[in-house]
C-alpha cells in the first residue's frame, strides 16, 4: 500500500496505539502529522508534531487546520485520541461520564467535521478507532463502551452525509492490545483472551496501524460507513 506524498493527521500519537498507526503509515510512505497533549511522539520521516487539547472543539479545528497548512494538503484523518478508565456504573458521576464520553466523543466529532471542510473539494478518509467494547460491553466500562459505541454510529452518519464530496468514514474496533507489563498485570485476562481468540494470541499495536493504512488506501476507495474489526477473531467465540 502506497500512500507516498500523502499527508495523514493521527490524533493521540503518544499513546502505545497511536504510535502503531503512525509508523505504519509513515512505512506506508505517508508524511505524518502526529498529534499529542501530553507525552512525545516518536520521531519519524516526514513526520512534524503538534500539540492541542482535544477535549476543547476550537483547538480541534485548529489542529485539522494546522496539519492541512503544512503541505497543502490532508488526505487522511485518524481520529485515535481517547481515555479508558475502569470504573463501576454504580458508582459513576455525570462528570465521570462527560470526562469520557467528552473525550473520545467530542475530539473524533469536531476533527472529523473540520477535516470535511478541507476535503471537501479533493475527498479523502477519516477512521475513527472505536473497539469490540462498541458492540460487548465490558464490566468497569460503562462510559467507554458508550463512548465507543457512539463512534461507530457517528462514522456511519458521516460516512452517508460525507460521502457526496467523495469523503469516507470508517472505523477499525481492536480487541485487546498487548502493552508492555499487561501479562504480569492481568495474567488472568491475558490467558482468557489467548484461550478464546482462534489466532491464539494478543493484537499489537501495528496490526491497529496496519487496518487504518488499508482503510486510507486506494485499495478501499469503495468501502465508507464500515466498522473493521480487528481483533484475531476472538469476537466470534461463542458466549454460552
Amino acid at each position: 500500500m502506497d500512500l507516498d506524498g500523502s499527508v495523514v493527521l493521527v490524533t493521540g500519537a503518544s499513546g502505545l496505539i497511536g504510535r502503531g498507526i503512525a509508523r505504519q503509515f509513515a512505512g506506508a510512505g505517508a508524511r505524518v502529522v502526529a498529534h499529542y497533549h501530553r507525552g512525545e511522539v516518536e520521531e519519524l520521516a516526514d513526520s512534524v508534531a503538534v500539540r492541542a487539547d482535544l477535549s476543547d472543539e476550537a483547538a480541534c479545528h485548529r489542529l485539522v487546520r494546522e496539519a492541512f497548512g503544512w503541505l497543502g494538503r490532508l488526505d487522511a484523518v485518524v481520529n485515535n485520541a481517547g481515555v479508558q478508565p475502569v470504573q463501576d456504573l454504580a458508582g459513576m458521576t455525570a462528570a465521570d461520564w462527560r470526562a469520557v464520553v467528552d473525550t473520545n466523543v467530542l475530539s473524533a466529532f469536531a476533527c472529523t467535521q473540520a477535516a470535511a471542510e478541507v476535503m471537501r473539494d479533493s475527498g479523502g478518509s477519516v477512521t475513527h478507532i472505536a473497539s469490540i467494547e462498541g458492540t460487548q460491553p465490558a464490566w468497569g466500562h460503562a462510559h467507554y463502551n458508550a463512548s465507543k459505541a457512539a463512534l461507530i454510529m457517528h462514522a456511519r452518519s458521516a460516512a452517508l452525509e460525507y460521502g457526496r464530496f467523495g469523503i469516507r468514514v470508517n472505523t477499525v474496533s481492536p480487541g485487546l492490545i498487548d502493552r508492555p507489563g499487561l501479562g504480569d498485570a492481568w495474567p488472568e485476562g491475558v490467558r482468557r483472551w489467548e484461550a478464546s481468540a482462534p489466532l491464539k494470541r494478543l493484537g499489537t499495536a501495528e496490526d491497529v496501524g496496519n487496518a487504518c493504512v488499508f482503510l486510507a488506501s486506494p485499495l478501499a476507495t469503495w468501502i465508507t460507513g464500515h466498522d473493521l474489526v480487528v481483533d484475531g477473531g476472538v469476537s466470534v467465540h461463542p458466549t454460552w
